[in-house]
């Protein structure tokens, strides 16, 4: 095992650009035109530019459609909330404990932009639901992942990954806990990202699936920012680039995509009408295929190679840059002002 030291807070002695990703050395002055990593400048400018906050957000037609939501409806809606409420407070403090031990500083001023992101995550949360629903409700959903089974076993499962790393730094705890990272980011919200976009696709809880494509979209970076630590750490430590990890990791997989499946025919099932639960285990099987081959490793569902959701690229792909989600038109039109959160159309 390899320990991995905090970076030093400043280093008089060394260069600015640092020697390695880890346990290396640095000064710890971030010039961003002399870092040792080529894709940090272009990550930091494209998080920068998903900057968004719930304000943003009018909110008023959900308010009139959420009481005439289905009874199932309104049960997934809010247990996927829950859900995500958890997982993005985990996911806040988890990239802080791996910033401390990133040599570079390039690196560890990403994962402070990632960790903001993921505050104004579950502030989106609180958002939507003290739009929706009295105080009360909103702590009991709050509290769902004190008293589902099926969401307890998620948890643990990722806290598996991350405690290890949290309790022993180590490079092999780091590359391990990274694999839980890229599951949580990208496949434990997915059936939860596809239930929004399906009811915004039947013109239902438009402003929330829009608050869900905008966190969809700073998730597809997170992501990417941690195959791409992952994959520096391999090459530094080539020696961890073994058959026996590739093995591991993609037993992870198998192991996460069937707890997503048990939590998507739980909250989904047969519920829903016009979600296909079998289309949406397909869709995970898929999307576990896509995250572990960007960590390097084979699929572990060989038979999933194709998006069986194929509307839902529709809304994954939109430039929320420059349109607003479905409607595809400026998004200065749903901007609203900070103190009415759209209820002046009520």
């Amino acid at each position: 095992m390899t320990i991995i030291e905090k970076r030093k807070l400043m280093d008089k002695e060394a260069p600015n650009r640092s020697t390695a990703i880890v346990n290396g050395r640095s000064s710890n002055v971030l010039n961003w035109d002399d870092v040792k990593f080529d894709w940090a400048y272009p990550k930091y400018k494209r998080m920068l530019g998903n900057f968004w906050t719930p304000f943003e957000i009018n909110m008023g037609t959900d308010v009139k459609q959420f009481p005439n939501l289905t009874d199932a409806e309104r049960e997934a809606f809010l247990k996927t909330i829950g859900l995500l409420a958890l997982l993005d407070s985990i996911q806040t403090d988890y990239a802080g404990k791996v910033a401390d031990y990133l040599t570079d500083s390039s690196l560890q001023a990403l994962m402070i932009i990632l960790a903001q992101q993921e505050v104004i995550h579950n502030h989106s949360y609180s958002y939507v639901l003290s739009s929706l629903v009295p105080k009360d409700e909103q702590d009991r959903v709050f509290d769902y992942w004190r008293s589902e089974p099926v969401l307890e076993k998620r948890n643990d499962f990722v806290m598996k990954g991350y405690e290890s790393f949290a309790e022993k730094p180590t490079v092999e705890n780091m590359l391990q806990s990274i694999v839980y990272d890229v599951i949580l980011e990208g496949l434990f919200f997915y059936s939860g990202f596809a239930f929004f976009y399906h009811l915004a696709r039947h013109q239902k809880m438009v402003a929330s699936s829009t608050m869900i494509n905008y966190i969809n979209r700073d998730e597809q970076l997170h992501v990417d920012l941690f195959v791409k630590i992952y994959r520096e750490l391999l090459t530094e430590y080539p020696e961890l680039d073994t058959a026996e990890r590739a093995a591991e990791v993609e037993a992870i997989f198998r192991e996460a995509a069937a707890l997503e499946v048990e939590w998507a025919r739980d909250v989904i099932g047969d519920k829903i009408d016009g979600l296909d639960v079998e289309d949406l285990e397909a869709y995970i099987y898929f999307y576990a295929n896509v995250r572990c081959q960007q960590l390097g490793y084979d699929r572990p569902f060989p038979d999933y190679r194709k998006n069986p959701l194929k509307w839902i690229k529709a809304y994954e792909d939109v430039d929320l840059g420059k349109t607003d989600f479905f409607e595809q038109r400026s998004r200065q039109y749903v901007k609203v002002n900070v103190q009415d959160n759209g209820f002046d159309e009520l």
